[in-house]
């Protein structure tokens, strides 16, 4: 029995070809105007781009449909939920435009430092300046990448060939994966005073938006060149401006806006020392062509029983299992956000252990859950529970999992442990009550609800008056405390205390608390309230 597989957005040649080659497929081309749904009525398979949107309602009568294929990274346009819901796999192909990525990068790094555009308008307009656009050579000069994911790892191959230093600033890379690519990591502000040329690999979200704020463009170097290539919003375009009329940056290239497309008479684009273009990091024939090959493949393999390689949902579990481990899901993504947001170093490694009675289970979706937790807020793909495990490995992380049978007071106890330069980050969790419980930070042992939006946990030495003053400064900035644990090692010895909010904690406050007498660390994490298991 053949495959139908229903292509309802243009893709590249190469894919159909691929599609037709298969003596077990029907290719079925969506037509202009053409009805959908009823395609969807007997198809395997349905292979998108952007253009269409694949809702609850298209895929009410799609019973026969094992899977989507996204040609392209994003898939916005997919009710992942409802696609999961029905046990319908979602592939994408996020590797197919790397390439291309890193290959434009290169290219704006060349137009900004040798003046290219520039000198080439100048020429439109019958003038010889040559010695206005004098440029500077890339050789021997330091590029420095803040993000070493799957575009700066390319970069950073290129520019390594191009005979340039280069240094990375990714705190969730390890050490040896940089080292092999001959790749320096180094923290951020140190970046910024080294650097050439800072080059911007990074995803958007509340961690990296402006990471280039103001305050940070101002420790670069007279004279280095920005390139953003990755999103727009993470570096502070206005701040880019005032530093080039100020002449403190000898130049700016950007694929991206925060707006885009950005305004007509933006100020940013008519600048001398800027190189712009539309967004055209994927823009090749050949990027095209990779990411229609892929989404193919990753199709075809769902449809014939293999692992994709690049899954975006959760794959069906066990009804079996599936009674007993289904709390402990929000429990592994609850602590896998938690640990990512108290690492304080460079991240090595990861260990997660399973205690009393889910240690006698398939616990592997559970690890990939507590991963995609803790590596999606600080990964430029799409990091879910199916490819968690294949992200920590090319990113180098070491992951472990280990099983005990003794859960010692409790019935069943997860931990997630973080191996880091500095000093490792452990925390533990149960479920009972049906809800959630923190009962290990560290070496801290304590009872914490997660119920509020906003944690702080304070690393201190037990005295009396401790709690107060952390009272007082909450206080005197309106910030409302939910609830408060403290576990200890001893009276008056070292003691965890965690705090939970209602109202966020402004960079300002969480210094006022490091600041208290005996505090050794003091830390925010920011959670989704709890809904339950679900």
């Amino acid at each position: 029995m053949g495959f139908r597989i229903v292509v309802s957005d243009p893709i590249h040649p190469t894919g159909i070809e691929l599609l037709k080659s298969q003596p077990d497929v029907e290719q079925v081309a969506r037509p202009d105007g053409g009805n959908l749904p009823e395609l969807l009525t007997d198809a395997d398979a349905l292979i998108v781009r952007s253009e269409t949107r694949v809702t609850g309602g298209l895929l009410e009568n799609a019973r026969r449909l094992v899977v989507i294929g996204r040609a392209g990274v994003g898939v916005d346009n997919i009710d992942l939920a409802e696609a999961t819901r029905r046990g319908i796999a979602v592939v994408n192909a996020p590797t197919g435009n790397i390439v291309a990525a890193a290959e434009h990068t290169i290219a704006l790094m060349f137009a900004v430092a040798r003046r290219i555009p520039q000198a080439f308008e100048a020429l439109k307009r019958g003038e010889w300046r040559r010695g206005e656009f004098t440029g500077v050579e890339l050789r021997n000069k330091t590029l420095g990448l803040i993000g070493l994911g799957r575009v700066g790892t390319e970069v950073a191959r290129r520019a390594t060939g191009l005979q340039m230093r280069v240094i990375a600033y990714d705190p969730f890379i390890s050490q040896d994966y940089a080292a092999r690519l001959g790749v320096t990591l180094t923290e951020l502000e140190s970046l910024l005073r080294e650097a050439d040329i800072i080059s911007l690999h990074v995803p958007l979200n509340e961690q990296t938006r402006n990471l280039l704020n103001r305050q940070r463009l101002e420790l670069v170097k007279p004279g280095a060149i920005v390139v953003n290539t990755s999103r727009g919003g993470v570096v502070d375009e206005a701040a880019l401006l005032e530093l080039l009329e100020a002449g403190r940056l000898g130049g700016v290239a950007l694929d991206v806006f925060a707006t885009e497309p950005p305004p007509s008479d933006y100020p940013l684009l008519r600048h001398p020392r800027v190189v712009a273009t539309p967004h055209l990091g994927a823009s090749t024939v050949e990027a095209q062509a990779e990411v229609a090959r892929e989404v193919v493949e990753e199709v075809l393999a769902v449809l014939r029983g293999r692992p994709p390689r690049n899954a975006v949902n959760l794959p069906a579990i066990p009804a079996e299992v599936d009674r007993v481990l289904r709390p402990y899901f929000d429990l592994a993504a609850i602590l896998g956000r938690m640990a990512i947001q108290l690492l304080g170093g460079q991240l090595l490694g990861i260990r997660v252990t399973y205690r009393g009675e889910i240690a006698r289970y398939d616990t592997a979706a559970l690890t990939a859950t507590a991963l995609a937790a803790l590596l999606e807020p600080v990964s430029a793909e799409r990091v879910t529970p199916v490819n968690a495990r294949l992200v920590a490995e090319r990113r180098g992380l070491r992951v472990v999992e280990t099983k005990e049978l003794d859960a010692g007071e409790y019935p069943a106890l997860m931990v997630v442990e973080l191996e880091a330069v500095g000093g490792n980050i452990r925390l533990g969790g149960t479920w009972m009550r049906n809800e959630p419980h923190i009962v290990l930070v560290n070496n801290f042992w304590l009872d914490v609800v997660p119920s509020t939006p906003y944690y702080l946990f304070i690393d201190h030495h037990d005295r009396p008056g401790m709690i107060g003053a952390v009272g007082t400064i909450t206080g005197r900035h309106d910030i409302n405390i939910s609830f408060m644990e403290v576990g200890r090692l001893e009276p008056r010895g070292r003691a965890m205390m965690v705090l939970g909010l209602d109202d966020p904690v402004p960079p300002h406050v969480l210094e006022e608390v490091r600041q208290i007498p005996h505090v050794y660390s003091a830390r925010v994490v920011e959670l989704p309230v709890s809904t339950g298991p679900g």
